[in-house]
């Protein structure tokens, strides 16, 4: 019996879990076959964050995949004491978070999982190719999210490198991302947000403000791209699930243990841009970045 937990409902953390069972499957542990799967997302509410990690806890579960960097931590803090193993999927910095000692080893940690850390550099030359005046970016971000704040600061090394100012507005819940969104109009030239659940939850009223006016958007995933952002160098999410899947596998198969299974990075990194979002946000892509793309969105 294996426990999952999700921190929101979200396009990239739903294809996470899809490929986590899709992974699963291909090594041959099938739901209804030899494998059940408690399924709960905490939408957001922290207290139900460390609840379902509990119950996990008491239900005596195989092992526990957790899915963001809050689930993660209280299943952890949880299944501490006990011998059941925590592989955590679509987590930035395993180690600035404090759930393992390092990405290689980690002995006395029961503990792995798959990373979706991206190259913050890369997508900040991309705003400098498509914007190459813009002097200003814009960020929001949830600061009590460590992984959210681990990219920022990479956001600044990166912006620094290309002459680029920084402008932060951060956020508690999803309902403060369309007034911390217009409190960047008129300061920033472009936007660029990372991997933050709290953010992507109220995408849409950012895509909203920067559409009304002229802003351009670039996050960091491809769902978030495909609902309305310019452009990232981002992970298929149901990539990082299967990658998942596959060493939870090796873990029930015996074949290692969450404690020496080294921490992963995912392994797939690609271009995807959206043609019909930048001409809403009043740009043009240059044709030798859409030829780079491995998947365009033009709708």
């Amino acid at each position: 019996q294996i426990g999952i937990s999700q921190i929101v409902t979200y396009p990239a953390l739903d294809a996470t879990r899809e490929g986590i069972i899709e992974g699963l499957a291909d090594k041959g542990y099938v739901v209804g076959d030899n494998i059940e799967i408690d399924y709960q997302n905490s939408e957001g509410d922290m207290t139900l964050v460390a609840s379902i990690a509990q119950k996990f806890v008491t239900d005596d579960v195989d092992l526990i995949v957790a899915i963001a960097t809050p689930n993660a931590q209280a299943a952890i803090s949880a299944a501490k004491g006990t011998e059941i193993p925590v592989v955590f999927s679509a987590i930035t910095d395993p180690v600035g978070s404090a759930m393992v000692a390092s990405w290689e080893s980690h002995p006395d940690e029961n503990v792995t999982g798959v990373s979706d850390m991206i190259v913050v550099e890369d997508d900040i030359e991309l705003i400098r190719e498509i914007l190459p005046t813009a002097k200003t970016v814009g960020t929001l971000y949830n600061a009590g999210e460590s992984n959210s704040v681990f990219l920022v600061e990479k956001l600044h090394e990166a912006a620094g490198k290309l002459g680029l100012e920084v402008v932060e507005a951060t956020v508690s819940t999803s309902a403060d991302v369309l007034a911390a969104a217009q409190s960047l109009v008129g300061q920033v030239d472009a936007i660029w947000i990372g991997t933050d659940n709290t953010v992507v939850t109220g995408l849409g009223a950012l895509i909203g403000v920067c559409e009304d006016n002229d802003i351009p958007l670039f996050p960091s995933d491809d769902p978030s791209v495909e609902l309305g952002g310019i452009g990232a160098y981002g992970f298929d999410y149901k990539d990082i699930g299967i990658q998942t899947g596959w060493m939870i596998a090796r873990i029930l198969d015996g074949d290692g243990t969450a404690n020496d299974i080294p921490v992963e990075k995912g392994q797939i990194i690609n271009l995807t841009l959206n043609t019909a979002a930048a001409e809403r946000m009043g740009v043009t892509i240059p044709q030798s970045v859409i030829d780079r793309a491995v998947t365009v969105y033009d709708e």
